[in-house]
């Protein structure tokens, strides 16, 4: 971040860009947003997605590398490796907290916030394949052979919550999955943020209005024909369609031009660091995570899924040199949106769009405690994640992996300490802790655990 973009010049930024937002007369405001639905706690979602298996050495479960030396590596079966690091900008030292929490020298800016982080330590992922890991966090239930079972948390949130959002679901560079949830749940896909705007704008050339709307008027009829009624494959055609057409009408494509030249759009690029010109600076996790904030402060969407970071697949000596940055790279993205967040109020509450919005930020798996023969690391059964935002308990370590082979140890789920008598935290634990915290405890999504109680303020 530009270290003369103060906070309070940010401030300036987003109350720039509601007004510019307010402007354009769009048929939702943050006001309305706050209100919410009845019944489940009105909270907003964003997944974060390190794509490869990250190295929590590096960044959520690090060990100081004076004790874990690698004399000791044949005892501990844990090698730090900090010393191994080629990166001018690091010099390997793990980061504590001001309470005392030690993380990886990765951690980047996210380090800022550690007060609001709460991290799970020594989850088991059951897999060391990407797909596999990758599916079971997304969805909380282990994938049939590499099939995703059942439908993404992402997409459960946002058919409890999202009903009235005109985009409930938006993933960006993250699988999505609806096998038995409304239509109106199912994530829009994307790879990048140019695909949303593409999403959102009107086809070009236009049709005559009178044209457009005659042929509106066909196809809809032909939708309300009793054959067509009968099909759930032609009714979910019918739904698609108008939801398409309200989306293209509704001028939300302005919202991502995160090149254009207003006074906003040139503070949002500033604070997230994206270029004002070029192509590829819109394909970046940058832009991602402002389409993120974007997407749920608007009022479009209730869940947003990103990519903050790829390429952490790091078998090879690259390690080294690429695993550390690139996790950096996504921390920051993640600490920017923190700050965007935090800046813009919640309608007129007093309180911010951070308060009522749940991070959360996983990876498939870990990567082995021990250097390859090839100074790189191999896929590892043990995991972390982290989670920050609305309700959750900053400041907090959840679990811990062991100390010989960085292997996940029971935990007794209400005070989130290792306990001999607890249960192996897996991601499903995570997902249905969110469940919990919006009231549902029925478990619809059929997680088959409890949630972790700890988590939550």
């Amino acid at each position: 971040m530009n270290p003369n973009f103060t906070r309070r010049s940010w401030l300036r930024g987003a109350a720039g860009l509601s007004a510019a937002l307010a402007a354009q007369s769009l048929p939702f405001s943050p006001l309305a947003r706050a209100a919410g639905p009845a019944g489940p706690v009105p909270r907003h979602f964003v997944f974060v997605y390190f794509s490869g298996g990250w190295d929590i050495l590096l960044s959520l479960d690090p060990r100081d590398p004076t004790v874990f030396t690698d004399a000791q590596s044949a005892v501990t079966r844990i090698q730090p490796g900090y010393d191994q690091l080629v990166d001018p900008t690091n010099d390997g030292s793990p980061i504590y907290t001001p309470n005392g929490t030690m993380f990886g020298p990765y951690l980047g800016d996210l380090a800022n916030h550690a007060d609001k982080l709460a991290v799970v330590r020594g989850m088991s992922m059951d897999t060391l394949t990407h797909e596999v890991g990758r599916r079971r966090f997304i969805t909380g239930k282990p994938p049939s052979g590499l099939l995703a079972r059942g439908s993404s948390a992402a997409t459960w949130l946002a058919s409890i919550l999202g009903g009235d959002d005109p985009v409930p679901n938006i993933a960006i560079r993250v699988e999505s999955y609806n096998a038995d949830q409304p239509n109106y749940a199912t994530g829009l896909s994307v790879s990048r943020v140019p695909d949303l705007v593409r999403a959102f704008r009107p086809a070009d050339p236009q049709l005559d209005p009178t044209v457009d709307a005659v042929i509106d008027s066909i196809l809809a009829e032909r939708a309300e024909c009793g054959s067509a009624k009968a099909s759930p494959m032609l009714q979910m055609a019918e739904s698609g369609r108008q939801k398409a057409r309200d989306m293209a009408s509704k001028g939300y494509d302005a919202l991502f031009d995160f090149q254009g030249k207003s006074e906003a759009m040139a503070a949002l690029r500033q604070h997230y660091g994206i270029a004002a010109t070029g192509a590829a600076a819109l394909d970046t996790p940058e832009a991602q995570a402002a389409a993120a904030a974007t997407a749920l402060t608007a009022g479009i969407s209730r869940v947003v899924s990103y990519a903050a970071a790829s390429g952490l697949d790091t078998h090879y000596d690259e390690w080294t040199t690429d695993h550390g940055p690139i996790q950096r790279r996504g921390f920051n993205t993640v600490a920017r949106l923190v700050e965007d967040l935090q800046a813009r109020e919640y309608g007129s509450t007093g309180s911010s769009w951070f308060d009522h919005t749940i991070i959360v930020g996983f990876s498939e798996f870990s990567r082995t405690p021990m250097l390859n023969t090839r100074l790189g690391r191999d896929h590892h059964l043990n995991n972390s994640c982290f989670l920050l935002g609305g309700p959750i308990r900053g400041a907090t370590v959840i679990g811990a992996s062991t100390d010989v082979g960085m292997l996940p140890q029971p935990v007794n789920l209400s005070t989130g300490l290792v306990d001999p008598g607890g249960e192996i935290i897996r991601p499903e634990h995570v997902l249905q802790t969110l469940f919990h915290d919006i009231g549902v405890t029925d478990d619809r999504a059929d997680l088959r655990v409890g949630p972790i109680a700890a988590l939550l303020k």
